[in-house]
Order: C-alpha cells, then sequence, then structure tokens
C-alpha cells in the first residue's frame, strides 16, 4: 500500500467518541484532520461552564494532544473551524485562538450554531493540517553475502546465466 494511503487515527477516549463512533483524529500521509472537539473534562462533563476563553483552550489542548500522537504539532495547522453557540462570546474565543496562532496564522471559520452537545458547552473546534512528509525507514544496508560467498556489484543482482554463481543453484 502507498505511504500516502495509510491511515493512523488517534482517541482521546471520551465517552462521545465511543457513543458515535469516530476518531478524534485521523493522519493520511501529509494531511491530519481533527474531529470537531469540545471542552470535554474526559468524562462527559464541561470544563470551565460559562468561560468561553477557557473552554476553548481546552480544546486547543485536547487537539494538541491528538496531533502529537499522529507526528503533527499546532503549528502544522492550516484550517480552523470554530463553532460558537453565542457570539457574544467570539472575542474570548478569538483572544485564545489568537494567542497559540500569531506566529503561523491558519485560515478560519467561526461558525454561530444553536446547541453543542452538552448544554454547558459554548464552543467546538475542528482543524486540518498539513505536516511533513512521514519519515521513511532508512533503506537496508546493501547486501554483501549470499549462501555465505561474498557479492560482487557487478554481478549482483545477476542478469544473465553467465552472471550465476554455479553454487546458487543447488
Amino acid at each position: 500500500m502507498d505511504n500516502a494511503m495509510v491511515r493512523q487515527r488517534a482517541f482521546s477516549g471520551t465517552p462521545w467518541e465511543a457513543n458515535l463512533g469516530y476518531c478524534r483524529a485521523l493522519r493520511v500521509g501529509q494531511q491530519v484532520f481533527v474531529s470537531g472537539t469540545c471542552p470535554s473534562d474526559g468524562q462527559g462533563g464541561t470544563v470551565a461552564p460559562g468561560d468561553a476563553y477557557a473552554q476553548t483552550q481546552r480544546c486547543f489542548e485536547i487537539i494538541q494532544q491528538a496531533l502529537k500522537e499522529l507526528g503533527a504539532d499546532l503549528r502544522d495547522v492550516v484550517r480552523t473551524r470554530i463553532y460558537v453557540t453565542d457570539m457574544a462570546c467570539w472575542e474570548d474565543i478569538a483572544r485564545a485562538h489568537r494567542k497559540l496562532f500569531a506566529d503561523h496564522l491558519p485560515v478560519n471559520t467561526t461558525v454561530a450554531v444553536p446547541a453543542l452537545m452538552h448544554p454547558d458547552m459554548l464552543v467546538e473546534v475542528e482543524v486540518e493540517a498539513l505536516c511533513e512528509a512521514p519519515q521513511q525507514p532508512p533503506a537496508p544496508p546493501p547486501q554483501t553475502r549470499i549462501l555465505g560467498r561474498p557479492v560482487e556489484p557487478a554481478a549482483f543482482p545477476p542478469v544473465t546465466g553467465t552472471d550465476l554463481d554455479e553454487g546458487c543453484l543447488d
């Protein structure tokens, strides 16, 4: 299978993933897609009810953990999507976002939604990242012996019958 098509998944272990049947993040080649991430406490509850800034920070903590698990980082994020239940909170959310991305600005969409999974949740964040190509394993050292006999570089791999050692045909 082509390395670009290998899929790696990260899970945060929250009940939401198990109940809804999804993974936190998915890496395919150089792209990482992170599911909508709420300010979960990991047990199905909400971190910092009523505090949009702290909730946004929590979302990005969870996202950063998933990115790291897949060999990426917040610096690799190229797109953020922010879902907000109360647009009056946008400045606090923007302040948390700006603090994280001031040196590597991604594209962003912020959308008002009527509700999230839990009534205490004010914000949900989804990201996409583009990271370095996965490192290829080092090539194996060249083969220097076959059946205990030295391999001559000019004759390996053998291309004609005369290149073959008669003893290798036993």
